[in-house]
């Protein structure tokens, strides 16, 4: 079956008129080519239509079911240009973006509340995944964008592209009461008991990892590894529990956990990049808008 929407046009004409004449005036058609085609429609549906007799038009059973459904098919068309339109602008459709869950306290939110206002019809799929777990993904076309920790290994920098969202320095996280931090400023690691360090394994995060270790390096501490887990939200919970310190982001002071207290570092310590990737061959017009909201906002409030 091949119903046209010229048909169902002309039919929804006729159903309101109730008239093949007057239906036909307001076509700017004549007459015989209207019935013509009610006629072919009826023939496709397998049903009559309309009832003609004397005393006019009226509709069938067949119809009046009919009636609604061609009204609902014909108003759906009329929308497809402007539904092409906005897909094409990227106004709707689908976004599936990860991050780490440091994002999460920073740049995420804001983000995120920014695009809804200006892209409200796109769909967003949020799932929160460690930097390496994103970068399979992004490989693997699972995602299409990842905020993320850098580095990017030498194969996913030949496939992916990379635009730095924020950098922070990283603070010291410590269970509440520790004798050496009572007085208020920043903490220096040397002065500090000997507490296990909490961290995450190298494998998803190299560049953070290394950072963390760097600062200890740096103010000759040898730190004893202690508890390691994947999220930064246990982590922190670790710390929280008293099994021992962490280094994180700045951002992550934004969780609020009774028994942690942040400090900020005496020591210098290196830049956390957080940085958003997705595929360099990846044209959906939803990601572009995403990225160039993204670029404005990162200018807009200097976070890089």
């Amino acid at each position: 079956m091949n119903v046209e929407l010229r048909q169902l046009r002309y039919f929804v004409t006729v159903a309101e008129e109730l008239h093949f004449g007057r239906a036909a005036l307001r076509l700017h058609m004549t007459q015989p080519p209207l019935s013509q085609t009610i006629q072919a429609l009826e023939e496709l549906l397998g049903a009559p239509v309309f009832e003609r007799n004397r005393r006019g038009v009226t509709l069938t059973p067949a119809g009046s079911a009919l009636l609604p459904e061609a009204r609902r098919m014909l108003a759906q068309a009329q929308e497809l240009p402007q539904l092409v339109q906005r897909a094409a602008a990227g106004e709707v459709g689908r976004l599936t973006l990860a991050f780490v869950s440091s994002a999460d306290y920073s740049v995420l939110p804001p983000f995120l509340r920014a695009y809804r206002a200006a892209y409200p019809q796109v769909q967003i799929t949020l799932q929160e995944a460690t930097s390496d777990l994103q970068l399979d993904d992004l490989l693997h076309n699972r995602i299409d964008a990842g905020l993320l920790i850098p580095p990017l290994p030498d194969k996913a920098r030949t496939e992916l592209d990379y635009l730095p969202v924020l950098r922070e320095p990283l603070v010291l996280a410590v269970p509440t009461g520790l004798p050496a931090l009572k007085k208020r400023g920043k903490a220096a690691l040397n002065a500090l008991p000997a507490l296990p360090l909490i961290i995450f394994p190298r494998a998803i995060s190299p560049g953070l990892y290394d950072a963390i270790l760097s600062v200890f390096r740096d103010a000759g501490v040898t730190p004893e590894i202690g508890q390691q887990a994947i999220q930064m939200q246990t982590i922190v919970g670790l710390v929280s529990a008293g099994m021992g310190m962490a280094l994180v982001p700045q951002s992550v002071s934004n969780l609020m956990r009774p028994g942690v207290e942040y400090r900020a570092l005496a020591h210098t310590t290196p830049l956390v990049e957080t940085g958003l990737a997705w595929r360099r061959d990846n044209a959906s017009p939803v990601l572009r808008g995403f990225l160039e909201l993204l670029r404005k906002e990162v200018r807009k409030t200097a976070l890089c």
